[in-house]
């Protein structure tokens, strides 16, 4: 197993809204039925988790929320970037006085930061917490790339700055940030489809979409890839990569809301300028959950 702190299937949470507002009850719903099947971590306030469209004040209130129902039974990891620097510094400090276990802090976008912005920008937040803190590094979302050498200088510099979720798509670049930046800093995959091949070159794990649906079977097919079971875990890839592609059939989460409300989990309700999903996309979607048995 790796020395790293975080690794295993955690969650990129949704955030339930119900009539407008956030539907607490069900948020700690979901919270139960992660530890109940076997997730290793809980990620609230993420893209996932329609962050963008929460206030300050509901940002913190989820956090807050999610932490208070794990009761330290699960690991926490909050969300709390922003394209302002002041901003992320507040959020990050504020999850670390809530009891969160570190921090997901995305690279700061519309602004188009240098390197060196990004450096200064994680590098700010990082001095202003003690929490380990795992880099979001997904320029299809934020306009920019945390170049390798950027990844591993923040690494050397910020001993606070443990790892990232890395949404490139690139397993190229994921393994030029392994190669730098060493063994024990960790490499989370941001997309269910290409788990199995980041672990497969040294990565720890994922921050999974399709575990809001699927949390046992995700979990098993990290474990088994943590463990050595390769064989096993080229069975589930298989058997999850429909639902891993479909979870993209539109912009997420649209399509993996969409998806727990067939199964009767939450009410499909989005924030705008996230929708309901169109209904020709909607059946396609119906009918991958079928081959899971997630809806009749």
């Amino acid at each position: 197993m790796s020395q790293t702190t975080f690794q295993g299937s955690f969650v990129a949470m949704v955030t339930p809204f119900r009539d407008g507002r956030v539907d607490e009850a069900k948020l700690k719903e979901l919270v139960e039925f992660h530890i109940a099947n076997g997730t290793d971590g809980l990620i609230p306030c993420g893209t996932t988790g329609e962050s963008p469209t929460l206030s300050h004040d509901e940002h913190k209130r989820v956090v807050e929320l999610v932490i208070e129902t794990a009761r330290k039974r699960i690991t926490v990891v909050a969300g709390t970037g922003s394209n302002s620097t002041s901003e992320a510094i507040d959020l990050t400090r504020h999850a670390e006085r809530a009891g969160a276990n570190g921090a997901l802090v995305v690279n700061p976008y519309y602004n188009k930061p240098t390197q060196e912005g990004l450096y200064r920008h994680y590098r700010a937040v990082a001095d202003a917490v003690t929490i380990p803190i795992i880099t979001y590094n997904i320029q299809s979302r934020t306009a920019v790339n945390v170049e390798t050498a950027t990844m591993a200088r923040l690494a050397r510099d910020c001993k606070n700055i443990v790892g990232v979720k890395e949404a490139s798509g690139s397993l190229d670049q994921m393994s030029q940030v392994i190669a730098a930046c060493g063994p024990t800093f960790t490499v989370l995959s941001g997309d269910d489809n290409i788990t199995l091949p980041l672990m497969a070159i040294g990565g720890h794990g994922v921050i999974s979409v399709i575990a809001n649906i699927v949390p046992r079977e995700t979990a098993d097919m990290v474990h088994a890839a943590l463990d050595g079971d390769f064989k096993r875990a080229r069975e589930l890839h298989y058997k999850l990569f429909p639902l891993a592609r479909a979870a993209f059939l539109e912009t997420n989460p649209i399509p993996i809301k969409e998806a727990m409300a067939m199964a009767g989990m939450l009410e499909p309700e989005f924030r705008l300028p996230m929708c309901r999903m169109s209904d020709t996309n909607r059946e396609t979607l119906r009918g991958i959950l079928r081959q899971y048995s997630l809806v009749k």
